[in-house]
């Protein structure tokens, strides 16, 4: 398995993917990645800000996610409970594996090579947010070692559940 960050020439590969995810989604009846997100311009700008990352197979991109180093704005207000470090951290976006590879432990390798990337720059909290109907994320989320936090609100209003996990530093 390689992990690298993506390209513009990965995109459509990377769209085959987040439409697979949307399409899971809507079939499980979870409201999440629906009304075209993410979209084209979405991952682009992903690439373009060194945020996208890929997982191959085979010279195949077989999962994907947006790692992005900084404060994410709907994170500054954590509703219900709170935030387990007010660190420097990662927050992880968008990430989706092929549904050719689904349930093969593929987003516990993605996860693993962020934490690697991340504590060679001496970051050690990785942040994510999911859709509250999105058990198969939390249970994820929770078998990698990600700790429930609260409750946090998306700029367009949108409800979601936080979790945080204090990477070790080994």
């Amino acid at each position: 398995m390689e992990f690298r960050r993506a390209v513009e020439s990965d995109i459509e590969n990377i769209m085959d993917i987040i439409k697979q995810a949307q399409d899971y989604l809507k079939n499980q009846g979870i409201d999440q990645w629906q009304d075209n997100y993410p979209n084209y311009d979405t991952i682009k700008d992903d690439i373009k800000n060194n945020n996208c990352y890929i997982l191959l197979k085979d010279n195949t991109i077989v999962g994907t996610v947006a790692a992005i180093l900084g404060e994410e704005i709907t994170y500054k207000k954590i509703y219900n409970g709170k935030w387990l470090s007010d660190k420097e951290y990662v927050t992880i976006h968008r990430m989706a594996i092929s549904s050719d590879y689904r349930g093969l432990g593929l987003s516990y390798i993605i996860l693993s090579k962020i934490e690697e990337l991340y504590i060679k720059e001496n970051i050690y909290s990785i942040k994510v947010d999911t859709h509250d109907g999105n058990i198969p994320m939390q249970n994820f989320l929770k078998k990698a070692g990600f700790q429930y936090c609260g409750i946090i609100y998306l700029e367009n209003g949108d409800k979601r559940i936080a979790f945080e996990k204090i990477i070790d530093k080994r």
